[in-house]
C-alpha cells in the first residue's frame, strides 16, 4: 500500500487552523462555541471529538481519511460502544451539522435529516439498557447490514438473517456476527455468553450449521429454513430471557 500524503497536503486549510477541532469551530461560525470539541495531541489534523448532552451517547468521533480528502464520523452508544450513526463526506460544513445535532440530543432520524450523508446503522437508542430492547436493536442492525451488502453477498446473507429472525427461539437470543458467521448469546455485549450453534452461508449458495466458527459439522443445507431449523434443534433447553452483559 502506498504511503499516504502528509495531512497538511490533503488538508491545508485544517493545517492552517492547527487542528481538526479548530477547523470545525471555524466552519461552524459560532454554532459550536458552547460545544466541547477537541483534537488529540498526536494527530490533531486527523481527528476530533464532539461532546454530547446525552449520557447514553459517547462523543462523536470525526476522522480525516488518509488517502483522499474526506471526513468520516462515528457516533456510538456508551454501554456496548456500538455505532448508531456513521458516514463520510467531503464537506466539513455537513460534519458540523451532524456534530451539532448529535451534541444537542437530536434523534437519530433528525441527525440524518440535518446531515444527509449520515448513515443509520439500524441500531436504536436504549437509554435504560433494557436487554430485550438491546437485543431487538442488534437484530435490526444485522438485518439492515445484510440488506446493504452488494450482490452476490446480499441475497444469502439477508435471507439467513431474516430467516433466523423469523424463528422465535433465535429471535429471543442476542445476535452477533463475526466474519459473517451468525452466532447467538444469552446476554448482551460486552460479555457475550455464546450459546447454540453458528450459522453461515457458503459460497456455493448452501447454508452451514456448526458447533464452532465456520465449521459445518452439524450439517450443510440447501435452504436457510433448513439450516435455521437444525440450529434450533441444537439449542440447549431452559434458556431464559437475555441478560444484560457486563
Amino acid at each position: 500500500m502506498p504511503t499516504p500524503p502528509a495531512p497538511s497536503v490533503l488538508y491545508p486549510d485544517v493545517a492552517t487552523h492547527g487542528s481538526l477541532a479548530a477547523a470545525l469551530r471555524d466552519t461552524a461560525d459560532g454554532r459550536l462555541d458552547a460545544v466541547p470539541v477537541s483534537s488529540p495531541d498526536g494527530t490533531p489534523l486527523m481527528h476530533a471529538t464532539v461532546g454530547t448532552t446525552l449520557p447514553h451517547r459517547e462523543s462523536l468521533w470525526v476522522s480525516a481519511l488518509p488517502y483522499e480528502r474526506k471526513w468520516s464520523i462515528r457516533g456510538t452508544e456508551s454501554f456496548q460502544h456500538l455505532a448508531l450513526v456513521d458516514g463520510d463526506t467531503d464537506n466539513l460544513a455537513e460534519v458540523v451539522e451532524a456534530a451539532r445535532a448529535w451534541h444537542d440530543g437530536a434523534s437519530l432520524d433528525e441527525i440524518r435529516r440535518a446531515a444527509p450523508f449520515v448513515h443509520l446503522t439500524g441500531r436504536f437508542e436504549v437509554p435504560d439498557r433494557d436487554p430485550a430492547r438491546l437485543t431487538e436493536s442488534e437484530w435490526q442492525h444485522l438485518r439492515r447490514e445484510a440488506d446493504e451488502l452488494e450482490d452476490p453477498w446480499r441475497g444469502p446473507q439477508l435471507l439467513l438473517a431474516e430467516t433466523a429472525y423469523a424463528e422465535p427461539a433465535l429471535r429471543a437470543l442476542y445476535p452477533f456476527r463475526s466474519h459473517w458467521v451468525l452466532r447467538f448469546a444469552t446476554d448482551t455485549r460486552p460479555s457475550l455468553i455464546v450459546v447454540g450453534p453458528s450459522l453461515f452461508a457458503h459460497n456455493d449458495g448452501t447454508f452451514g450449521v456448526g458447533r464452532s466458527f465456520m465449521d459445518s459439522d452439524l450439517g450443510r443445507f440447501a435452504t436457510a429454513h433448513e439450516a435455521v431449523a437444525e440450529a434450533v434443534r441444537h439449542l440447549p433447553s431452559g434458556l431464559g430471557p437475555v441478560a444484560l452483559g457486563g
